[in-house]
């Protein structure tokens, strides 16, 4: 007896350590979404973090719901109501929640509350697409997430929510289409999806959920007709206001009792149907195109309260015995044609009833009143006179469009030539080189910019963003080892990701101090610049200063690339590492490459890329890589400070010719020229003079005294004369004189086919990027 006795106690004590251990985790679940939606006011009830949440006193902006110690319900209303007029995706400090929330990871303890049942969750400032997971919370009845910033598409696994009656996302940015997968929550009573961005029609799959009584979907972009509706023969409100939908009216289901469907393009009659539905309270077809004479039936509907027929363009007359229903109370006929009498039940002011007519033909207060012959035949003389007015707006957009057209051709016409030319030399090596699952005639025919495509099938990683601890831990907490350098940019570290990736981090210290929210869209076009000739950028880091409000330092990651610099290559220092000449072809086309891409392939361009051998890396197949490019987006300062410590050992201390400098192609020049001079150029150490350089270059028989013999021993003459000669057009002190960036690649590529030549192979490889 002893014995059981004291098992029952053992498991007395076990279920209430249990169901103590349950209380706790739900508990600490609160807790943790609290801190996730940066601790909102509303939460302040919840202050007892060794408080049970489930006896908190509800509120009308707080409930907690829970049978044992499991939440059923959860209700939050918050203050953020403020709707901006533009909304991009990103934070919007004080009315969003801040650029540290992320909605992956607070829908993921959202699904930890298993048992819930209803989840209000309205104001709160959440944004970011809504994630996929939220179908985890398989018991859910009701879902509000209105008046909060999510975009993008309403997730398709909602459909999987079999126990769905109510979902709502009024007053988001949701701009997908509407979801054609309604129809298999069999449960679904409300469906509101309200001031969004939603666009395309609405499913006919829609009839399917034959359980609906509300279906709003006002204040977006849906077009198109209005499907069948008949089967929703529970369906108590239909609100599609606002939106671009036309055709003509279905019929309607007859348990209507509000109907809202003004501000569309819908035509044609309003349906004989229309006066049989006999619990109509609420009828809105204003700002229409709708015709023809409005039923009689509908101002004698048993319940009708409110009929606005306003801005349409019904005509004809009403009956002079029409009635009225005993709880019509507003009439708003006004901005149509309709001629004659007032019928007396709408002359009259019975029952406080509000009447507005204006704007028509009637024969009762003819001050507020159109003449007869507007309404008989409104539009054969007066819509031709806007229709002349419109045919002369139109023909006058298509002059100036005509003339604009002629004015680019002709700006484009001395182009032809030279992108002919450019054409039918690059014909054979595009055909040698042309990516798989692209036609050679297209890359053919495309333009320097698109180069980058022949590139395509080189998946780079997707950049994110890494969190502080992580490069701590990549890094071993930035210890001595891991440095690799510091200049006027910045300290570079070498990092190991946990899944082995080697990363090089470069810390910058921002000067000028920028909102959290302008960094990230510099990020973000930062983070644009992918091509197989740029180091890839694999995701930043950013430490905020004291106050949140601005970052103080950001980390960019960067791929590691293993085999050192240009600069390296060309001093001489190692002679197994010096490169041919067309070697350094290969590794100048590929830098030209990337330079092109900064300039045109992304808008806007960038321009300042702190173009230097020592920031140009090989990798293991000796391609050419540019690294700190696009750094001016963050700062312009440390570009500036850079660019012109860097370059004055090429130049003595003259304003005119450091301000030269900071240009892109005649920094890509004064790279041409230490590929050409290589150890010669590395020897002389003090700064000399770059117009003596270029008067020593631009004479045949100074330019052997000048030029690296690695390269005079292993160049063709032809080339290595076009090469120079694109140096000293680089070069030149009269900007407006410099070539295009890509016309130097054109150079760059003729002179290694020419180089090819010479060597009797034909080294396509060398203006391709063979690797």
């Amino acid at each position: 007896m002893a014995w059981q006795l004291s098992a029952l106690v053992m498991a007395i004590t076990c279920l209430m350590l249990c169901r103590t251990s349950e209380q706790s985790s739900e508990s600490e679940l609160l807790q943790q979404l609290r801190k996730q939606l940066e601790y909102p006011r509303q939460l302040e009830v919840w202050n007892n973090p060794s408080g049970n949440t489930c006896y908190t006193q509800p509120t009308s902006v707080v409930t907690v719901t829970c049978e044992g110690d499991a939440v059923t319900e959860l209700k939050i209303v918050g203050d953020r109501i403020t709707k901006p007029p533009k909304f991009s995706g990103y934070p919007l400090p004080n009315v969003s929640l801040s650029e540290a929330f992320v909605i992956d990871s607070f829908v993921t303890t959202l699904t930890r509350l298993t048992t819930l049942r209803v989840l209000i969750l309205v104001s709160l400032g959440l944004w970011g697409p809504l994630p996929d997971k939220i179908h985890r919370l398989s018991s859910l009845q009701v879902l509000d997430l209105s008046s909060n910033f999510l975009y993008g598409s309403i997730p398709p696994k909602l459909s999987a929510m079999s126990r769905l009656q109510t979902l709502t996302l009024d007053g988001n940015y949701f701009n997908g289409t509407v979801p054609d997968w309604f129809g298999s929550l069999s449960n679904l009573t409300v469906l509101r999806l309200q001031r969004n961005r939603l666009k395309g029609s609405i499913p006919a799959s829609v009839g399917k959920a034959t359980m609906l009584t509300e279906l709003a979907l006002a204040g977006n972009n849906i077009s198109g007709e209005v499907p069948a509706l008949g089967s929703l023969v529970k369906l108590e409100m239909l609100d599609l206001r606002d939106n671009e939908l036309d055709g003509e009216l279905p019929d309607m289901p007859t348990a209507l009792v509000t109907v809202l469907l003004s501000k569309n393009s819908f035509k044609g009659e309003i349906p004989e149907k229309f006066g049989q539905l006999k619990r109509l309270q609420h009828l809105d077809l204003s700002f229409n195109f709708l015709e023809g004479s409005p039923p009689e039936e509908l101002f004698d509907l048993p319940n009708i309260s409110y009929l606005n027929l306003a801005a349409n363009m019904l005509s004809g007359s009403l009956s002079s015995s029409l009635t009225c229903s005993s709880t019509l109370g507003f009439v708003d006929l006004s901005t149509n044609r309709i001629t004659g009498d007032l019928p007396a039940c709408l002359s009259a002011n019975l029952n406080n009833r509000v009447v507005k007519f204006d704007g028509n033909c009637f024969s009762a207060d003819p001050e507020h009143q159109h003449e007869a012959n507007y309404c008989q035949q409104p539009h054969k003389g007066g819509r031709s006179g806007k229709d002349v007015g419109l045919v002369v707006t139109i023909v006058g957009i298509v002059l100036i469009v005509l003339v604009l057209s002629l004015l680019l051709m002709a700006s484009n016409k001395r182009n032809c030539q030279r992108v002919t030319a450019e054409q039918q030399l690059l014909q054979k090596q595009m055909q040698d080189n042309s990516t798989p699952g692209m036609s050679s005639e297209l890359l053919e025919s495309a333009r320097y910019i698109s180069q980058a495509v022949k590139f395509g099938s080189q998946i780079m990683p997707t950049h994110r963003v890494f969190s502080l601890e992580e490069l701590k831990e990549a890094t071993k907490c930035f210890e001595r080892s891991a440095f690799l350098g510091e200049g006027s940019i910045g300290k570079l570290y070498k990092g190991k990701l946990e899944n082995g990736t080697v990363i090089a981090i470069r810390c910058l210290a921002l000067h000028h101090r920028y909102s959290i929210r302008n960094l990230k869209l510099r990020l973000d076009l930062l983070a644009k610049l992918r091509h197989p000739n740029l180091v890839c950028l694999l995701g930043h880091c950013t430490d905020n200063a004291v106050d949140e409000s601005s970052v103080k330092r950001v980390f960019l990651v960067y791929e590691y690339v293993p085999n050192g610099t240009l600069s390296s290559y060309l001093s001489g220092s190692t002679p197994e590492k010096t490169l041919k000449w067309c070697d350094r072809l290969h590794v100048l086309i590929g830098i030209a490459r990337a330079v092109h891409f900064l300039h045109t392939g992304i808008i806007p361009g960038s321009l300042y890329n702190r173009l230097k051998t020592s920031n140009i890396l090989l990798d293991e197949h000796h391609i050419a890589k540019l690294s700190d490019y696009g750094l001016s987006i963050i700062t312009e300062e440390i570009y500036k400070h850079e660019a012109i410590g860097e370059r004055q050992r090429y130049i003595q201390n003259n304003a005119e010719e450091l301000e030269t400098l900071q240009d892109d192609v005649c920094s890509f020049g004064c790279i041409i020229l230490e590929a050409l001079m290589g150890s010669k150029l590395h020897r002389k150490g003090d700064p000399f003079i770059l117009s003596e350089l270029v008067m020593s270059l631009s004479c045949q028989e100074e330019r052997e005294h000048v030029l690296d013999p690695v390269v005079l021993g292993t160049s063709s003459q032809d080339s290595l004369s076009m090469v120079v000669s694109i140096t000293i057009k680089c070069l030149s002190v009269e900007s407006s004189t410099r070539p295009s960036i890509e016309e130097v690649l054109w150079n760059l590529q003729y002179a290694a086919q020419v180089q090819g030549t010479a060597d009797g192979d034909l080294r396509s490889e060398v203006s391709s990027q063979a690797c």
